[in-house]
């Protein structure tokens, strides 16, 4: 992930931020987007994951089901791209990260190696790129536009928001209030 930058000549915006330096509303907000049961499951959300082939089975477009923890799995220690190989292989990580981490340090890892822009890893690079802020400055609106866009940061974009990262930031901001609001991840351990 991080290599990318390296490649063409570039080197990625970063810098490393314990989760307690983040701002709160932040870590709500990606919870919200990416993983609503992320406090309370052991690394997969097996209904996420039965819905997925439901609606594939009746032909719908495959979609993903992963977890935060699936996604730190996959972005801090194996490659992109789809196999069986790699598939089995972040189920067994997945497994160990759960194991091994707190919720809270799978958590701050996934804050720090998302990409969230262009070249953009981690949310205090994002926030001092797109709000000219560090990330523990960062609103709930700042927040939800940079959960909205992780699914595919590279074409939905902070800095030039489209009408549906605008709709999505929007769900993410009603997600935070329905979830309970910051005290959501108070019980993490």
């Amino acid at each position: 992930m991080l290599a990318q930058g390296w490649r063409d000549g570039a080197l990625p915006d970063y810098f490393w931020r314990p989760l307690e330096s983040m701002s709160p509303n932040l870590a709500l907000a990606v919870v919200a987007a990416e993983d609503q049961k992320f406090p309370t499951h052991f690394g997969f959300d097996f209904e996420a994951i039965e819905d997925a082939l439901v609606d594939y089975a009746e032909g719908q477009r495959l979609r993903g089901a992963s977890t935060l923890t699936q996604q730190v799995a996959r972005n801090l220690v194996l490659w992109q791209g789809r196999s069986l190989l790699r598939k089995g292989l972040e189920v067994w990580f997945t497994g160990l990260l759960e194991l091994l981490w707190p919720k809270r340090r799978i958590l701050e890892v996934y804050l720090n190696i998302a990409e969230l822009g262009p070249k953009t890893f981690g949310a205090e690079a994002a926030s001092r790129r797109f709000f000219k802020h560090g990330a523990q400055a960062l609103q709930p609106e700042q927040a939800a536009l940079l959960a909205a866009v992780l699914p595919n940061p590279i074409k939905m974009r902070v800095d030039r928001p489209s009408a549906y990262v605008k709709q999505r930031q929007a769900w993410i901001l009603r997600q935070m209030r329905q979830l309970g609001g910051l005290t959501y991840l108070d019980g993490m351990r």
